[in-house]
């Protein structure tokens, strides 16, 4: 199988970062499908909507619906993006229990993003880890823009270790490093989860990662290698931020499970996960951006891993 050691959780974000750049609305049945679908092929962990303000990011109005839908079971394995405590609290009352509070490395994108400053974010973040704790949850740090920001351009490492060393953050789960515009470079992601991973306080590492610039898979690696335990990725590379000029598409869900082979994904689970990808892709009317699903459509039947 030739599995990737060491071994890190795919979190499939399709459902937040994957729809919210394409306008696609997805009826909270289409969304509960998809979810039932990936978690039944074996897929560890999902993303499935946000709590963004619906007037910006229509896609995510359904967010509250899908969650009260889900078992406790399935809501165990699916995460939802908040910004505020009282995003936090909105979605714990509808059964939410895994929170990535998510704010910028830099003042310009998440004025764009969040409307306020990274400090502002930063300091309300206890109260929104107490919220979560409140309800037994758990809650992850999420730096956006952590290399670089389509305002400020670079972004220097030592700000994002500095928000990652704040003691408002301490009780975070994880820590998620996020290249928001895909731009950066494996050498340049290893560099940074090292330094996350060794000088702030102990917690797991995220990884997110947009292909760009093409680099999406080999950063991804990288991330992996330097100590990230989770990794997010999007059916067929869909999606972007709406608020950061120069995003496009995640990188490929299919891609990094293809290249990282986790021993639940066999070559038929694989061609499962390819046609749940396909059919929601031709539904959205947006291209599948992802290698691995066109390898696997791949004339060339003598491999495993062609459907």
């Amino acid at each position: 199988m030739f599995t990737l050691e060491p071994a890190a959780v795919l979190r499939d974000v399709t459902l937040r970062d994957g729809l919210q750049l394409t306008g696609g609305m997805l009826s909270t049945e289409r969304k509960l499908s998809t979810i039932r679908s990936l978690l039944a092929l074996g897929v560890e962990s999902l993303e499935i909507g946000s709590m963004a303000r619906p007037d910006l990011v229509p896609p995510m109005a359904n967010t509250l619906e899908v969650l009260a839908e889900l078992t406790p079971a399935e809501l165990a394995r699916c995460w939802v993006w908040v910004a505020t405590p009282r995003h936090v609290e909105r979605a714990a009352a509808a059964g939410a229990r895994n929170f990535q509070y998510c704010f910028s490395a830099t003042d310009a994108h998440n004025q764009a993003n969040i409307g306020r400053t990274t400090e502002a974010s930063l300091a309300a973040m206890p109260a929104a880890v107490e919220i979560s704790q409140d309800v037994n949850g758990q809650i992850q740090l999420c730096i956006a823009t952590s290399f670089t920001c389509p305002f400020d351009g670079q972004v220097d490492p030592s700000r994002v270790v500095e928000i990652a060393q704040d003691e408002r953050a301490v009780g975070a789960s994880h820590v998620v490093i996020c290249d928001t515009l895909g731009q950066a470079v494996p050498a340049q992601v290893s560099s940074l989860i090292t330094r996350v991973r060794l000088e702030t306080p102990a917690r797991e590492i995220v990884f997110h990662g947009h292909d760009t610039w093409g680099l999406g898979v080999a950063n991804t690696l990288a991330a992996i290698s330097a100590g990230a335990t989770m990794v997010d990725g999007a059916l067929g590379g869909l999606g972007g931020c709406p608020f950061a000029p120069g995003a496009s598409g995640n990188t490929a869900s299919e891609d990094i499970l293809f290249a990282t082979r986790p021993q639940w994904l066999t070559p038929d689970v694989f061609g499962s996960l390819v046609r749940v990808s396909e059919a929601l892709l031709i539904e959205l009317d947006e291209p599948n951006r992802s290698k691995a699903a066109q390898g696997a459509r791949s004339p060339a039947k003598a491999f495993d891993w062609v459907m």
